[in-house]
């Protein structure tokens, strides 16, 4: 009964939040494309210089830097100090895409390293749980459901936190790497600038709503789990 009292509870949350900030993958396409700020962007650098000219400004230039592609995102590797650029040349959202990645790579390192393990660790607590559930082999199951919705709230902060600041960051780093390059005019940076702000206002809250979606459907899955086993 009490599994089922929290997936109701879960999927009422869920709907509330999906409607307050959830957005469709259409909204960020819609505003990322831009042919005219394509255009504009295209004659900045390719990614790899533009990535190593942002580590300049923020005075890291140990990170490693990899284009990749084949890949659609790109992504900061803590372990191992790495940026991985995505093989995108033709949209806007490229100068502030690499520059969210280098921001990542400036953020706490203790932070950045606990986010790595910890996400690991409670993925495999989820799936282990989840088979010891299913083979009905786990005893006090709403001892490690607790454990699971604690470790849930753990890893929504710190992984919101990390984004947050980024996405937030990205803009004013991207603003400041076109001023200094003189490529652009000022209108026309204002202008790229706006575009970046409205695809943000959506960004932010949709990233937020998907870390916590996450977190929320792998407590309803081990609740439902337990509640047919």
């Amino acid at each position: 009964m009490e599994y089922g009292i929290v997936i109701i509870c879960l999927t009422c949350v869920i709907i509330i939040l999906r409607i307050l900030f959830g957005s469709s993958k259409k909204q960020i396409e819609a505003i990322a494309e831009n042919k005219k700020l394509d255009e504009l962007v295209s004659k900045y650098p390719d990614n790899i210089d533009m990535c190593k000219e942002y580590l300049k400004i923020l005075n890291n230039e140990t990170v490693a830097i990899e284009e990749d592609k084949q890949a659609t995102n790109s992504l900061y590797i803590a372990i191992s100090n790495k940026i991985i650029i995505a093989g995108v040349k033709d949209s806007f959202t490229r100068i502030q895409t690499i520059a969210h990645e280098c921001l990542h790579s400036i953020q706490n390192r203790k932070i950045l390293l606990f986010n790595f393990f910890y996400s690991n660790i409670y993925i495999v607590y989820f799936l282990l749980i989840s088979v010891l559930a299913l083979f009905q082999v786990l005893a006090m199951k709403m001892v490690f459901l607790s454990i699971l919705i604690i470790g849930g709230f753990v890893y929504y902060f710190v992984r919101s936190y990390l984004e947050n600041d980024a996405m937030i960051k990205a803009r004013f780093l991207a603003k400041e790497y076109m001023e200094k390059k003189k490529i652009s005019s000022k209108e026309e940076i204002e202008e790229i600038v706006h575009a970046f702000d409205k695809l943000n206002d959506v960004g932010i809250k949709t990233v937020n709503f998907a870390l916590f979606l996450q977190i929320a459907l792998e407590i309803i899955v081990f609740c439902m789990i337990c509640l047919i086993r």
